[in-house]
């Protein structure tokens, strides 16, 4: 074999794959990351009242104890919170922002809010007593000039009634690098957000649901949403049920995008890979020539030769493959050990580019790779069948 051939042929091989490991694992680990946020925030599907709009002023339901229980006893679903919003505005002496009070009970998970959380703590929330506390981004605070253990007023307006004060104390800071939600939310008390709106203890803007699998989030909305379609609350309002790719719909397209994105790099990968496997046969072939005529002099048949560089391509193809998973995975490390690669968050909702390292993708990759390529190697190898042992042995 000729050794330049050899090495030109593993090198596309393994840089081929190495770039299709590192850019699935992050497309992958981005589409996660960015998913969890938004889930974050307004947990996996959402039961409001029907005639709500689409903003952060909503029409409550009563939220009761055979509703909580229903949710709870389905299949598929981890946890269930009540939760109120609340558009209003901060204002301090030398500025103000508007923001969206985002109230929490006692049954709120906070596991989204501690990961995030970069000074203080959250507000802990009593069953009977009010908290002044809130948790706020550390976006909005630097816009402010506050910093944790300040207190501020926030205003609130409702139709027909005159606008309500509120004085808060800040005890936690997060930062979630997604611009779009940490410049509106405050998490608080909901029992401001009752008192501010005149709703009863039971009532909320909704009902967030977190499930098991998110897999499985199509298939459990639907089944929640024709099993409450015919009930309503006390007050006889109709419960309306959505999924958080529903409530976001622009962020999830966009998502979506990315897959059709990687489908395209990696069939360009594989294909370019498997050219270079094909450039390296043939002039193997070629070289092997006169080897060739004498092996089909001695009786050797066409597809026994065909099998014999099948297996040397199959050795190459490994090898190289065998090198793009390390250089591959350890870029993958590298990256989220040190996050070299960094992202400008303002765009991306990320300050460093994600690593999701599964083993499935990563098996299914490499399958696809060796597949291809050695599908792609039987063409060339027919190429031995026109061989003639005369002619190639005539010229040695």
């Amino acid at each position: 074999m000729t050794p330049p051939v050899v090495r030109i042929a593993m090198a596309g091989i393994a840089l081929g794959l190495a770039v299709m490991i590192v850019s699935v694992a992050i497309v992958v680990g981005f589409k996660k990351e960015i998913r969890n946020k938004v889930i974050g925030f307004g947990t996996h599907i959402q039961l409001t009242n029907f005639d709500n709009n689409i903003s952060f002023e909503s029409k409550p339901i009563a939220v009761s104890d055979s509703l909580r229980q229903a949710l709870e006893a389905k299949d598929g679903v981890r946890h269930i919170e009540v939760f109120a919003t609340k558009p209003g505005m901060i204002k301090t002496e030398d500025n103000f922002q508007g923001i969206v009070l985002k109230g929490m009970d006692t049954d709120f998970d906070t596991t989204f809010f501690k990961k995030h959380l970069v000074e203080g703590y959250i507000p802990r929330i009593d069953p009977v007593k009010r908290s002044d506390d809130v948790l706020i981004s550390r976006r909005i605070v630097n816009m402010l000039e506050l910093q944790c253990g300040d207190s501020f007023f926030a205003y609130f307006f409702n139709e027909d009634a005159p606008s309500r004060v509120r004085k808060f104390r800040i005890t936690g800071i997060y930062d979630t690098g997604f611009a779009d939600y940490d410049k509106w939310f405050l998490l608080c008390d909901i029992k401001h957000i009752r008192l501010i709106n005149g709703w009863d203890s039971d009532m909320a803007s909704g009902v967030g649901v977190i499930v098991d699998d998110y897999n499985r989030l199509d298939e459990l909305t639907e089944e929640l949403y024709f099993s409450l379609i015919d009930k309503k609350d006390r007050l006889g309002n109709t419960y309306y049920v959505r999924s958080i790719k529903e409530l976001s719909p622009m962020i999830f397209n966009w998502l979506s995008v990315l897959d059709s994105n990687v489908a395209v790099i990696l069939i360009l990968l594989i294909f370019v890979s498997g050219f270079t496997m094909i450039s390296g046969l043939l002039i193997i072939i070629l070289e092997r020539t006169n080897m060739i005529g004498i092996l089909k002099a001695l009786g050797e048949s066409n597809t026994g030769i065909r099998k014999i560089f099948l297996y040397v391509s199959f050795f190459l193809i490994a090898k190289g493959m065998f090198w793009g998973n390390v250089i591959g995975l350890s870029l993958c490390y590298l990256q989220s050990r040190f996050q070299w690669l960094k992202l400008d968050p303002e765009t991306y909702y990320l300050d460093a580019a994600p690593i999701d390292r599964n083993l499935w993708t990563l098996l299914i990759i490499n399958v696809c790779t060796l597949v291809v390529s050695m599908f792609m190697m039987i063409a060339p190898s027919y190429l031995i069948t026109k061989i003639e042992p005369a002619k190639s042995i005539r010229y040695d």
